[in-house]
């Protein structure tokens, strides 16, 4: 072998054939990075000592996150689902343990409505802090009011509330995508919190 030469296989392969494994392996890799996020529970520090975000608590993670954090709320974006075997141990979980409960419904295919937004907003800034946001995965729908939280009650700038929508948290921002609902809802109300409309 000629050190600086492509191997025979890469040089037999037709450009064509090269970006189809391309595409593919970055396809499994950001599937099996998708799916990490979501084993591992996508809990992250949004601000510390403030807010924290994650997907569905399994049992247990409240009670360790009141231990480690302190949490004095849980804002669950899935909405009331009284029979539900993870709501109801949910808020179990949380009365036994003294944490707030608070359900606010959104749907990550869906765009909420400014109204919407304000109310979520409040929500967020009047509740006990430290507060743990969640829906089902922790990407999208907690990605977006995570986003609403940094910009409208942290006003932690632009660039750090959009970061909150990102592949980072298990987000996939493509504007074919039912998720990207949340980017769009988000970029609309850019005005309102003081941010230029890009």
């Amino acid at each position: 072998m000629v050190y600086g030469s492509a191997p025979r296989v890469i040089r037999r392969l037709s450009p064509l054939k090269l970006v189809l494994i391309s595409a593919a392996v970055s396809l499994v890799c950001l599937i099996a990075y998708i799916i990490g996020v979501a084993v591992s529970g996508n809990v992250h520090t949004v601000i510390t000592g403030e807010i924290y975000r994650a997907g569905q608590p399994r049992p247990g993670l409240l009670d360790r996150m009141e231990r480690q954090y302190g949490i004095r709320t849980v804002l669950n974006l899935r909405g009331h689902n009284p029979g539900s075997p993870w709501y109801d141990d949910e808020v179990a979980e949380s009365r036994r343990l003294g944490i707030q409960h608070i359900n606010f419904r959104m749907s990550a295919k869906e765009e909420l409505t400014p109204q919407e937004v304000r109310t979520l907003i409040a929500i967020m800034r009047d509740a006990p802090k430290p507060l743990l946001i969640h829906c089902a995965g922790g990407s999208d729908r907690t990605g977006l009011a995570s986003a609403f939280y940094v910009a409208a009650v942290s006003k932690g700038g632009e660039s750090a509330a959009e970061d909150q929508l990102s592949l980072r948290f298990g987000h996939i921002a493509l504007p074919n995508l039912d998720a990207y609902a949340m980017n769009r809802t988000f970029e609309r109300m850019e005005p309102e919190l003081g941010y230029p409309n890009s």
